[in-house]
């Protein structure tokens, strides 16, 4: 049986494809105001603001390209049973291969009705004011804004749980509940961190590697070939 790799990344593993990252930004992302654009009060305050943000960041997106760490997390699909567990909201992941990623805080290319949660459509192009699901209430963004629930959290946590080896890439492990993830690991589960600022842990078996994405996810084979 495959050994089973689990991969937890952050806005990091999809800034080397040119996709700007919240926490390098001075509290401002992407020139806006985090709490103008990506809160419930800000949905009810200017929906047509937020709307503007996530269609221009769709748009974004859409223009990136998957670099050589989504490619390769991919490609470790050869010889382990993997899965991601992501932050990001954007496709990268998939479009670079892999077949196995649940999106902790939605997706961009996902629209839904603000009304009714189970009303997902897939979308392209941009969300007007006006769009209405089939439940006749304007369509939103599918994304989970900060002071929302994670719906996805329990079967993150499980599948987390499952794991030989927890791998982290990208994330400062600062955005909760997310980061509360690595508190549900068995103690002895082997935990790899890669990031160009390698957020602290307190876990044994923890092995830090002081990168990008792009080139730490090299030393990332290594370690596992070591492992299995």
């Amino acid at each position: 049986m495959l050994k089973k790799v689990v991969v937890f990344t952050g806005a990091g593993m999809s800034a080397e494809s040119g996709i700007q990252t919240f926490r390098d930004s001075n509290g401002l992302w992407e020139n806006y105001n985090v709490q103008e654009v990506a809160t419930p009060r800000a949905w009810k305050k200017n929906p047509q603001l937020v709307l503007k943000f996530y269609n221009e960041r769709r748009r974004n997106i859409l223009q990136a390209k998957p670099n050589n760490a989504h490619l390769a997390i991919a490609s470790l699909e050869q010889d382990y049973a993997v899965t991601v567990i992501t932050q990001n909201i954007d496709d990268l992941h998939e479009r670079g291969g892999s077949t196995k990623v649940m999106h902790l805080h939605g997706e961009i290319f996902k629209m839904r009705s603000e009304y009714n949660e189970a009303l997902i459509y897939p979308i392209e192009h941009d969300i007007q004011w006006g769009d209405c699901a089939s439940d006749g209430h304007q369509l939103r963004p599918h994304i989970v804004w900060f002071e929302e629930e994670v719906p996805m959290m329990e079967n993150a946590i499980l599948e987390a749980k499952s794991a030989d080896v927890f791998v982290v890439i990208g994330t400062s492990l600062s955005v909760y509940p997310a980061a509360s993830i690595l508190h549900y690991l068995p103690p002895d589960m082997p935990v790899i961190v890669i990031d160009t600022k390698v957020p602290a842990i307190n876990r044994l078996h923890v092995t830090y590697i002081e990168k990008p994405a792009t080139e730490g996810i090299n030393d990332l084979r290594t370690f596992l070939k070591m492992m299995y």
